[in-house]
């Protein structure tokens, strides 16, 4: 993300990463790609959860997923970290609160 993220996007990009295994999963992808079933061991997870958390995390633009096919034409997914900097200061969440959309709590 070039621009600080608006009200909307920080509140949904914060709450992807609320959660500790989302949180493992963007850590262990900031090392580098990996496709799912390989990520499923490294974090210790089925891959059904892993691939709900990943949809999360997508839908929060923080991490983007890609089909590739293998040598032996088998397809796999691969997922790595988008490009984002956060820099949470009081300031910055006052002026990400001016355009929030939602007033649920």
């Amino acid at each position: 993300m070039a621009d600080a993220p608006s009200g909307d996007q920080l509140v949904e990009m914060l709450a992807a990463l609320a959660n500790p295994i989302r949180l493992r999963i963007v850590a262990t992808l900031a090392g580098g790609r990996d496709y799912v079933s390989h990520l499923a061991r490294e974090i210790g997870v089925s891959r059904p959860l892993l691939h709900m958390h990943l949809q999360k995390l997508e839908a929060a633009g923080l991490v983007a997923g890609r089909l590739e096919l293998s040598d032996d034409g088998k397809a796999m997914k691969f997922y790595e970290v988008t490009a984002f900097d956060l820099h949470l200061t009081a300031e910055a969440l006052a002026t990400a609160a001016q355009t929030l959309t939602s007033k649920e709590s």
